[in-house]
């Protein structure tokens, strides 16, 4: 029989790829197979609806194959990503692991090749966030979301598919707010609605996920991104809410796990044991000690990791006063429901929006109060949460009875010293943001711990004593105002309440910047041959801003006028007035006035006027710094630096003194602050104080003893492999040799010979000459 041949078209319908691939590279000419297969796709879609089971697995390859080839029969394949769409929407719950994971892949495919857009998708994966139980299709959807918002924004703000999702997002997080829950957990009721309810939470939960990760990786950083999580803040469900809360409290470690693919550390026991059991190799070895290496930096950034609270996104909250009751509210309401843990959390959000956006929810400290005592769990966190609630706004008479119940439950003698000065220095920091709050004979009794034999009470009575030497010296008794206050007779008294300080006239330390910044452009033009320098950098820098000249003709046209230094009549001094007193005074004397007083009087005249003249230019010299140069952070910095090394040349030349000493003090903790992170709030630490190092526990010792063991050579004794030819350990016999005679005499050897039998003594000896002959051969 001859050879059967088979046609063209049944081979390519056996064979999807090698079509696919035909299709490619001519469409037109292939549009007949493909309408053939779309057509076959279409009826065993009618089938799968009734029975996903049948012919699963080819519907799968056809779903595929039309995916790939999409893109080169738009017309008739236009229906193709609804029906995707809609048969993960509506038969989620009916389909395969396989099937669900080959429909999603395929919506990313036609998004890849352009067939649909970023919102089309994102509105059929944004639903099966929730619904999807296999944590590698949940993982593949969530970076699938944020790589294609990543990715939209990479070049220029893509406003429109921002708005779009985010207006997903803000739904997605609205329609469970009205839910009721049960419980501390905040677990939603149990039936129908319930289940909606629960379906509702676990949307909001990925919304507020999946916009903090956006915040996170500098995608979105606008207030829309912000009302979306702040909206969170008051969901029922308290996963919901606590991961809200921990995003604008800058938390690492969250209750919560918001990333499925979150980098684990490996267990250091179960690597050390694995390589006890494994067979031991020479690659194995290197390979475990380089994975110890790998789980032991991890740990110790882990453990030293800052945490910062997220000040850029508490300052894009809309309406603070309106979200700060609503806080407020929720937390007094559901007070017996909410658990220590929550209570403390929201505590803790509330205080850092009163303090950082100085509002007044004076209610907040007759809640507070209640807890404000030594045996109270979470107590540190509390007081700190009171700190930052107070700042200069906050009325006196509402914190007072807040400082009596602190010195009451806190700085007595039936406490611990820890717990003494706890309670100082949480009053000094209420006090350090409101000092009128403070009564005197309270400020007394405060102070005076400032002779305790406790380190941790004595510093915090000193610090006490310190911040009301500074701020209102009037409320301390004459001797112990200190040196400086007493001999400069300052009148130091803070703002009455509701009071704004004057305009700042001058900055301390401003012409030191001033010089340097005329030294390096004198550098700068000497390399430069006197041209170029720091100038041209300044005029680049102001490159696309209005600013005003300086010239005589827009000076005058603007109503200025120029005033030069040499005009007798706009000289500021006192001197005038000293020649009013001087002329009261002299109706009043007698004709016999020598003329020595006059000459007397006309000298210190002029010394007050040269006194005045080189303030006034001092004055001019500053202002002209700050009136025609932008203070950046880093100018800032570099004055501070400036203003150090003053102070250290000044301490080194023999005018040191205990101000100089404390203002070097407080501008090197200024720059330490300022480089460890300038917006981070006030930390348990500062409440607590200076403490004794606590004891280490076994794993912080076994770390410790790590790495100090790194870099350092094999333990044992190195005698025998430095000083021989071939690297050996000494035996038995060698080190018996070397032993001292009173343990030899001492042995079980030595005594077992003395107290031998004479048969004894005769066997070992045949048994030696035996021996020996038997060598001797």
């Amino acid at each position: 029989m001859g050879r059967q041949h088979t046609s063209r078209g049944a081979l390519l319908t056996s064979n999807l790829p090698q079509l696919q691939n035909m299709i490619k590279r001519d469409p037109i000419g292939y549009r007949d197979e493909f309408m053939q297969q779309w057509n076959h796709y279409d009826s065993i879609r009618k089938i799968f609806k009734i029975s996903p089971e049948e012919q699963a697995s080819h519907f799968r390859e056809l779903v595929s194959f039309i995916s790939q080839v999409a893109s080169c029969y738009p017309k008739e394949t236009a229906e193709f990503p609804s029906h995707l769409s809609t048969l993960l929407l509506e038969s989620y719950a009916t389909l395969t692991p396989e099937i669900r994971q080959s429909l999603v892949q395929n919506l990313v495919l036609l998004r890849n090749k352009g067939v649909i857009t970023s919102i089309t998708l994102l509105q059929t994966l944004f639903p099966l966030l929730p619904r999807t139980t296999s944590s590698t299709l949940r993982s593949f959807i969530r970076k699938t979301i944020l790589s294609d918002i990543k990715t939209a924004n990479l070049k220029t703000k893509n406003h429109k598919l921002n708005r779009a999702v985010q207006a997903m997002l803000f739904g997605m997080v609205e329609r469970g707010m009205s839910g009721e829950v049960i419980g501390d957990k905040g677990k939603m009721k149990a039936g129908a609605a319930g289940d909606a309810a629960r379906q509702y939470g676990a949307e909001a939960m990925w919304a507020v996920v999946l916009a903090k990760e956006l915040w996170k990786k500098s995608v979105w950083n606008d207030s829309k991104t912000v009302s979306i999580i702040a909206l969170g803040c008051f969901h029922p469900v308290t996963k919901v809410q606590s991961a809200s809360i921990h995003f604008f409290l800058g938390s690492e470690n969250e209750e919560e796990k918001d990333s499925d693919d979150e980098e684990e550390i490996p267990d250091a026991g179960g690597l050390k044991h694995r390589r006890e059991i494994n067979k031991k190799t020479r690659s194995g070895e290197k390979k475990i000690a380089k994975q110890l290496k790998t789980i032991r930096k991890k740990e110790h950034n882990k453990r030293n990791a800052p945490v910062t609270a997220n000040f850029s996104a508490l300052q894009l909250l809309n309406d603070p006063q309106t979200f700060a009751e609503k806080l407020y509210d929720y937390l007094a309401k559901h007070d017996k429901r909410l658990s220590l843990d929550h209570k403390v959390l929201i505590m803790q959000l509330l205080s850092r929006v009163m303090g950082s956006h100085k509002l007044c929810v004076l209610s907040f400290y007759t809640y507070i109060i209640r807890y404000l005592a030594y045996h109270q769990l979470q107590v540190t966190v509390i007081l700190v949460s009171l700190a930052q609630s107070v700042h200069e706004l906050t009325p006196p008479d509402v914190l007072t009875p807040v400082i009596r119940k602190l010195a009451t439950e806190f700085v007595h003698p039936g406490v611990g010293s820890e717990v003494i000065a706890a309670g100082i220095n949480a009053i000094r920091e209420v006090c350090k943001r409101q000092p009128w709050c403070m009564e005197e004979d309270l400020l007394g009794d405060l102070i005076a711990y400032r002779k305790s034999r406790d380190k941790a009470a004595m510093t915090a009575g000193r610090s006490m004593l310190q911040l009301y030497r500074e701020v209102n010296p009037g409320m301390l008794k004459r001797r112990e105002r200190g040196k400086e206050a007493t001999m400069n007779n300052r009148d130091n008294k803070p703002l009455p309440f509701g009071h704004n300080p004057d305009t700042p006239a001058n900055i301390e330390g401003l012409e030191l910047l001033e010089d340097h910044l005329d030294q390096m452009r004198k550098e700068a033009a000497d390399g430069a041959d006197g041209e170029g320098g720091l100038d041209e950098d300044d005029d680049a820098a102001w490159e696309g801003w209005d600013v005003e000249s300086d010239s005589e003709e827009e000076s005058d046209s603007d109503g200025w006028n120029n005033v030069s230094d040499d005009d007798d009549d706009l000289v500021i001094s006192d001197s005038d007035d000293e020649k009013d007193k001087s002329s009261s005074k002299s109706k009043t004397k007698t004709k016999s006035t020598s003329d020595d007083e006059k000459e007397k009087d006309d000298e210190m005249k002029d010394e007050v006027t040269e006194t005045n003249e080189e303030k006034t230019e001092e004055v001019q010299r500053v202002s002209t710094l700050a009136t025609t140069k932008i203070l950046t952070p880093a100018d800032f910095a570099l004055l501070n630096d400036l203003r150090i090394k003053a102070a250290n040349e000044a301490i080194q030349s023999g005018q040191s003194t205990k101000s100089l000493k404390r203002k070097l003090a407080s501008l090197e903790a200024s720059r330490k602050a300022s480089s460890q992170n300038p917006d981070a709030f006030l930390s348990e630490s500062d409440i607590l104080g200076p403490r004794k190092k606590a004891k280490s526990d076994y794993a912080e010792r076994m770390a410790s003893i790590q790495e100090g063991r790194e870099g350092r050579e094999k333990f044992g004794s190195s005698k025998g492999k430095k000083n021989k030819e071939v690297m050996s350990s000494s035996t038995n016999r060698e080190k018996k040799r070397n032993k001292p005679i009173m343990m030899i005499m001492a042995s079980g050897a030595v005594r077992s010979k003395k107290k031998a039998s004479l048969r004894e003594k005769q066997r070992k000896l045949r048994a030696h000459i035996e021996k020996g002959k038997r060598g001797g051969h």
